[in-house]
């Protein structure tokens, strides 16, 4: 054995794991029909949408790198407005508070005493929604206390990190009436609309198959002594799973209709050796420094097979600890086409030439989703070329109108919950795990997003 391969030892035990995996298998079989450990309800019913509101009073919880990106982007849109700004860095509450007053708003309530100040900030009575981007493991908690003060909740990706967590926001959410959702920026991004385009125009015909993921090297940024290197790296020392799925996943389900006609009903997951992050401390702490004692049980590659009820396919990949430029994937293959980003392309039958590949711009005139024809995504500077700006524009417009949310929490409970469910499967040699089905049926009766969005 090498020493790469060393289990490192404040982790479980294989055997360890198969335990927890043997005892939600036994919770899988005991649960109701297409739910997994799942808690009485008290309500059957989850909102889609808000009442109508002129503006949204807004609470922002963790101003850091993409905190403030979102704070930028919403003091641009109109109805947003921020009342409180919560952070356990009093610096970085002064520095969003000084922002929002210098774009010409009151200078809004700050929050720093401690992690959980968040929880006073959701008692204040001017605010319609908590909106979080803390660190993983906060989303729920903020979530929890945003619901049960009465607000309005959205958070960062991912949703939540356990099958736990999912049950508990759903549930909360039933219970209080409260919108709870995720902001997955890729669903918005032009490619992955323009695509969407496609799908509903019919030219890629029936869809069948699709592969997504995230491939991006994040070892400089989880190795940080700021940011996300404060926490991002324990997961990959506590966890082997598809540790971040939903970027990838979320477009690829949106042009699948899942919970609009088809959901995903199981998955097996299988990880490769650990190998990047320990080469990487190697490589640039000396003997002795606390970062190359760490051992991980993230393997460098996930691969994460998800099977339809309807019978489509996906695969679904994580890789963020080896030397390769950033790719999402984005191939979606049709009975009449196919589309396939990095680098964006696609090929249609009877319309493209024969066996060739067309670069996607070609299509943009006759089939840019409406909503990037505005200007201001177009203009938008803060965030991934206008997604970021976007997601967030949607989110307020469709509260002010009170209509129904692009997405809604079972999206981001389902795109969420590969996490875990992917960690018990590479548990158990690969084994099959069933999805949960977090709309409890409604996902056969649901429409199909439509690309005409109504305001």
């Amino acid at each position: 054995m090498s020493d790469l391969d060393r289990p490192p030892s404040p982790l479980p035990s294989r055997r360890d794991l198969l335990k927890v995996g043997a005892a939600a298998g036994l919770g899988l079989a005991l649960a109701r029909p297409g739910e997994v450990l799942s808690a009485p309800l008290v309500q059957t019913t989850v909102p889609l949408a808000t009442p109508p509101m002129e503006e949204v009073r807004i609470g922002f919880v963790g101003v850091g790198g993409m905190g403030m990106v979102h704070v930028r982007n919403l003091l641009s849109i109109e109805g947003a407005r921020f009342t409180a700004i919560c952070d356990i860095d009093p610096a970085k509450v002064t520095r969003a508070q000084d922002l929002i007053e210098a774009a010409g708003f009151p200078r809004p309530q700050g929050y720093s005493r401690g992690p959980r100040d968040f929880e006073r900030m959701c008692q204040q009575q001017d605010i319609d929604l908590v909106y979080t981007a803390t660190p993983w493991e906060w989303h729920t908690p903020v979530m929890l206390a945003a619901m049960r003060a009465g607000k309005h909740t959205v958070t960062e990706v991912p949703m939540c990190t356990t099958l736990e967590e999912c049950w508990e926001l759903l549930e909360t959410s039933e219970q209080t009436g409260k919108l709870c959702l995720m902001m997955e920026n890729c669903v918005y991004d032009r490619p992955e609309m323009l695509c969407l385009n496609l799908v509903r125009q019919g030219l890629l015909g029936e869809i069948l198959h699709g592969e997504c993921g995230y491939l991006h090297d994040l070892r400089a940024i989880k190795f940080s002594d700021s940011g996300e290197g404060l926490w991002r790296r324990a997961h990959s020392v506590r966890r082997n799973a598809n540790l971040y799925p939903t970027h990838g996943l979320g477009p690829i389900a949106q042009c699948m209709d899942i919970h609009r006609g088809d959901r995903f009903d199981y998955l097996v997951s299988m990880s490769s050796n650990s190998r990047g992050l320990r080469l990487y401390a190697e490589e640039h702490y000396p003997a002795g420094h606390p970062k190359r004692e760490e051992w991980f049980a993230l393997g460098d590659v996930n691969t994460t097979l998800i099977r339809t009820v309807k019978g489509k396919t996906i695969v679904l990949g994580h890789n963020c600890d080896n030397p390769r430029p950033y790719s999402r994937v984005n191939m979606l293959q049709g009975t009449k086409g196919i589309f396939s980003g990095y680098p964006n392309r696609v090929s249609i039958e009877g319309r493209s030439p024969n066996h060739r590949w067309e670069e996607l711009t070609a299509y943009y005139e006759e089939f840019e989703h409406p909503l990037w024809k505005q200007e201001q995504v177009r203009r938008a500077t803060t965030g991934h070329g206008g997604m970021d700006f976007l997601e967030d524009q949607r989110l307020i417009q469709c509260m002010r109108a009170g209509v129904p949310t692009d997405y809604t929490i079972w999206d981001g409970l389902a795109w969420s919950v590969i996490t875990p469910l992917s960690e018990l499967s590479v548990a158990d040699r690969s084994r099959s795990v069933p999805i949960p089905d977090f709309t409890r049926g409604r996902w056969e009766t649901l429409a199909p997003m439509a690309v005409h969005i109504p305001m």
